[in-house]
């Protein structure tokens, strides 16, 4: 009978601290990926919200050797503590008494004193209760009616619209003309303080959109137009098989997004503290993130780095080219290597039928801003529409793919032209007879 006691006693005790491990474990992490009106996330509970793969996490943060707080989302599959997205980021809580609840249907982050540092901010007449917030597997945070309502287009308010420095598969950069929001990456102010830095994404979305890297009010970066492919500026982008690229340009919507095809792949495009552009992938036999590609990478990606009517080439020394046809607007800066002045036209244009155009290989074309597009026709017509046109000074094809279609057409002057060693694409510059040779 002892003998039997004992057993019976050792079986309870670990019985007892299983049961004990459990509710520990649920603690510090909540089971579902749903966050309902009856709960609240806090910070001195340490719980948390897994996607339902627990691919991503939701909670409560503080940087290194810092006291303030954010609500964030990070990798959980990812050893590296690596943050996507941050909500109060400009916002933070001063202190580790936080709380986020849903409050008259939106997500709220409550301070010690119960006041609102932030907030999903939807009217009354947008929503009707109940509402539930979910992490989803793309880490995508949403709010969404509790009933029938799993439809993308239904969700009453989504983290996607509201990047902070990454993109991540199936976001979207650019803007949404419907709701007149802009989507669009700021950086962290340092590698350890998320809120908003003094670099920013900025897609242009009139004639032949592109993207900007801006930082403050200058603009120190250009992504180049979409070429059907790729942006123009990065010709050496290596194809994937496991990344479908899309870019929309409607009278709806011009945005940018991309799709990971296989699972177990983690990749996201990062605008960094230092105004830098990359595009990153885990690999997990090294538990590192592995740069696979970056921009501004030298002097050529500078804005405007040789001015009007010049062209940068890394190969050559300078590095900044005069256009044939053209000269250095100032001999003496330009040999002393300050190109701002660029390169002036040599002879001046007829518009009388007998100007022509000198073909540029292998290039980034020039600054979007002055253009037309017409992507009806090919380049023949296109070379024909801008003879016509005095003020026509350059034109290309819209769209590389399938030997070349679309037509986009510069008047003014041009700059902010690379020559690549390979990749780029035809541009056709306006000369004089007399320059033709």
């Amino acid at each position: 009978m002892i003998t039997v006691s004992i057993y019976y006693h050792t079986y309870t005790v670990v019985l007892m601290f299983i049961f004990l491990v459990l509710i520990l474990f649920h603690a510090f992490s909540v089971s579902a990926n749903t966050f309902s009106a009856t709960e609240s996330l806090t910070i001195s509970s340490n719980k948390t919200i897994l996607s339902r793969s627990e691919i991503f996490e939701l909670g409560f943060f503080n940087p290194p050797s810092s006291s303030r707080w954010y609500l964030g989302i990070w990798y959980k599959k990812v050893s590296t503590r690596t943050y996507v997205w941050v909500a109060n980021r400009d916002n933070p809580l001063l202190s580790s008494n936080g709380t986020l609840n849903i409050s008259d249907n939106n997500l709220v982050i409550f301070d010690q004193s119960d006041t609102p540092v932030w907030s999903t901010n939807l009217t009354e007449g947008e929503v009707r209760s109940p509402v539930v917030a979910e992490l989803l597997d793309n880490g995508n945070f949403v709010l969404r009616h509790l009933i029938n309502n799993n439809d993308p287009d239904g969700f009453l308010w989504q983290s996607f619209d509201f990047p902070t420095d990454t993109l991540l598969p199936e976001m979207r950069l650019g803007w949404d003309h419907k709701t007149e929001r802009d989507r669009f990456l700021r950086s962290w102010k340092t590698p350890d303080d998320p809120s908003s830095g003094d670099f920013f994404t900025k897609l242009k979305t009139k004639g032949f959109p592109e993207f900007y890297v801006c930082s403050k009010d200058s603009i120190i970066y250009r992504s180049g137009p979409w070429n059907g492919i790729r942006f123009s500026s990065s010709p050496e982008t290596k194809p994937l098989d496991y990344i479908v690229y899309n870019f929309t340009a409607t009278n709806e919507e011009v945005s940018y997004s991309y799709l990971i095809t296989k699972t177990n792949i983690y990749e996201r495009v990062r605008l960094s503290s230092a105004g830098l552009l990359e595009r990153l992938t885990w690999i997990e036999t090294a538990q590192s993130w592995k740069q696979l590609w970056y921009s501004p990478k030298d002097l050529c990606d500078n804005y405007k780095e040789c001015g009007s009517y010049g062209y940068c080439d890394s190969n050559t020394s300078p590095i900044c080219n005069c256009i044939k046809g053209f000269g250095p607007g100032n001999e003496q800066p330009w040999t002393l290597r300050d190109d701002s002045a660029g390169c002036v036209r040599k002879t001046r244009l007829s518009c009388d039928g007998r100007d022509g155009f000198v073909p540029l290989k292998k290039m980034k074309l020039p600054d979007t801003t002055g253009t037309t597009v017409d992507r009806g026709i090919g380049l023949k017509e296109c070379e024909e529409r801008c003879l016509k046109d005095c003020n026509c000074t350059a034109f290309a094809n819209t769209d590389i793919r399938n030997g070349g279609s679309g037509c986009v057409i510069w008047t003014g002057e041009i700059f902010d032209i690379k020559n690549f060693a390979k990749g780029g694409q035809d541009l056709f510059v306006r000369l004089a007879a007399t320059d033709l040779g």
